[in-house]
């Protein structure tokens, strides 16, 4: 009786923070063009969502293009399947479903030549982010990792956005490339196209993430039937385990010190 009184008090004494004051849950979002290219962060997003943020995959494409390893007919048939794979992805990280904005799959690459186009992915993209408000954002580089143009076009248009200060867009952003190892095992009849691997002095962002988190990444790979062969996911698998082992590498996009001289 006395243990029950003395814990009564301690709870009535305890000091009440008002829920205005409570720190608010984290945000991030990942912003890509296609389902499965979240592959390239998919540890980093399940360490996140595993750490209680609120994670968010934004697809900027509908996915009906990437007909080259299945026999589903692209368009609208593969389109439906993608965002059911897009949709297993997201679950086996434990992040939130994914966001699916339907521009046409392969021909980002094109509105660089149409300001009207390009102006609405940019508004649709702003307006989905000033819905979640995140703290920081995950996209590609300027390469695109792969150097589609799709990916290109996506990375471009999330920094001008970050860059103009967009309502509801955060200024930390972070690109997102794919190691060595993993474009070799992607490609291994060609190994890593030329010019398109960081340098690793840019990728000064390392996120530690644990073997679970790996876990998760491979089954998220594994929803992507469409895309990958058995052989191709079990060599992915592997060389993203090994390339993460110690730590998933960004490159932050801009310096966050003053500079005064474009040389020091």
């Amino acid at each position: 009786m006395r243990n029950a009184l003395l814990c009564l008090i301690a709870v009535l004494l305890s000091p009440v923070i008002p829920a205005a004051q409570q720190p608010a849950a984290r945000t991030l979002v990942a912003v890509f063009a296609h389902p499965d290219d979240e592959g390239v962060a998919a540890p980093v997003l399940a360490r996140y969502a595993r750490e209680g943020v609120q994670v968010y995959l934004f697809v900027v494409t509908d996915g009906a293009a990437g007909g080259q390893q299945t026999s589903i007919a692209s368009g609208l048939e593969l389109a439906k399947v993608r965002a059911e794979e897009a949709q297993c992805a997201t679950d086996a990280l434990g992040i939130r479903p994914p966001i699916l904005l339907g521009f046409p799959d392969g021909q980002l690459g094109t509105y660089a030549q149409d300001p009207v186009r390009l102006f609405k992915v940019a508004q649709r993209l702003q307006e989905e982010l000033q819905k979640v408000r995140p703290d920081a954002l995950i996209t590609w580089g300027a390469d695109g990792g792969s150097g589609h143009p799709d990916h290109r076009l996506v990375s471009a248009v999330v920094t001008q956005l970050v860059r103009a200060g967009a309502p509801g867009v955060p200024d930390r952003l972070f690109y997102a490339s794919f190691p060595a190892d993993v474009m070799r095992a992607a490609n291994p009849s060609r190994g890593e196209p030329p010019m398109l691997i960081p340098q690793a002095k840019h990728l000064t962002t390392r996120i530690a993430v644990t073997p679970r988190d790996l876990d998760a990444a491979e089954r998220s790979l594994s929803c992507h039937k469409s895309q990958f062969p058995a052989d191709a996911m079990t060599r992915l698998a592997a060389a993203g385990r090994k390339a993460w082992s110690s730590g998933v590498l960004f490159a932050p996009a801009f310096a966050s010190s003053p500079q005064s001289d474009l040389f020091k």
